[in-house]
């Protein structure tokens, strides 16, 4: 089987950099994939350091490094306290996160996460998980339909393709991505067409994948597992993921709500290392069009932490 390609890392430098890599420090990639970050990290890594790399897909494991220093994770970021302990390590000095879906995934036929070829309603990035885009299509309430499609693809006409969906199926089961977009492809903007049926297979997808509670879960463990000092570094791709990753790094917690003390200083582990959103120069999102929508946020968590 032909090694799967996957994307170029965005940030790639801008990235590696925020996490001040110390040459005997334990990191974690907790989105693997292609192994581009994995790589850059190891390159700074010395005879000591180590590096742990997570991905729920079993395809990534065709980059594993073949190196001492690293350690290929097969599961969820969303464990990744457990998996920390269960590796022998007690805090770990950093820890990034790239949340873009790869190449490999899109380009893929079999596995349903692009409306470019007409396969089977999938999208688990863990084929072993029991709830993919066919059940969602097919047993999730009008309601619930219309709910994942706002929520997740931010389609104001949710409701009338939740409604379109919950009227097809009712005379036969949509199996296929081509099935799905015939069904929905009226409700649709003809000028925005491509980029709200993105929209749509987008929220399918972190429904599947459960994306977002999963985000939650990483974020809230970072600091459980992290050095007081170690770095968190995250790269989003749309409103939704970045929104969570803003709020957390500035007050703790995804929700935004800053709590303060008697003196008014905010009561949070993190101190933002960019206070300003990185985004990729010209030159990178022309070389690279995966780029022109990557954010990257960066912080560490505070020294004066008593985690």
């Amino acid at each position: 089987m032909a090694t799967p390609v996957y994307h170029i890392p965005a940030l790639l430098t801008e990235s590696i950099n925020g996490l001040n890599i110390k040459p005997d420090g334990v990191y974690a990639d907790v989105t693997f994939g292609g192994g581009g970050h994995s790589r850059a990290i190891m390159e700074h890594l010395g005879e000591n350091g180590r590096l742990l790399g997570f991905d729920q897909d079993l395809d990534a494991w065709a980059n594993r490094l073949d190196d001492k220093r690293f350690t290929f994770v097969h599961g969820n970021f969303s464990f990744l306290k457990n998996f920390v302990r269960f590796y022998g390590y007690e805090k770990i000095d950093g820890i990034i996160a790239d949340l873009g879906v790869s190449f490999h995934h899109f380009d893929d036929e079999r596995r349903g996460f692009s409306f470019r070829f007409d396969s089977e309603l999938d999208m688990r990035m863990n084929r072993a998980s029991k709830l993919d885009a066919r059940a969602v299509i097919n047993s999730y309430s009008e309601e619930q339909l219309a709910t994942v499609l706002y929520l997740y693809g931010e389609l104001k006409q949710s409701r009338r393709m939740a409604s379109a969906i919950a009227k097809a199926r009712s005379m036969s089961a949509i199996e296929t991505t081509g099935q799905l977009v015939e069904v929905v492809t009226p409700h649709l903007r003809k000028a925005q067409l491509k980029k709200e049926l993105a929209q749509v297979f987008q929220a399918l997808r972190i429904e599947v994948n459960h994306e977002i509670d999963a985000l939650k879960r990483l974020l809230e463990q970072s600091a459980q597992v992290l050095r007081p000092g170690g770095r968190l570094v995250v790269i989003t791709y749309h409103s939704l993921e970045d929104r969570l990753v803003k709020n957390f790094m500035r007050t703790g917690n995804v929700e935004g709500k800053l709590e303060k003390d008697f003196y008014g200083r905010a009561l949070t582990p993190w101190q933002p290392v960019n206070t300003k959103v990185i985004v990729a120069s010209e030159q990178e999102q022309e070389a690279n069009p995966r780029s022109r929508s990557a954010k990257l946020r960066i912080a560490q968590l505070r020294d004066d932490d008593n985690q």
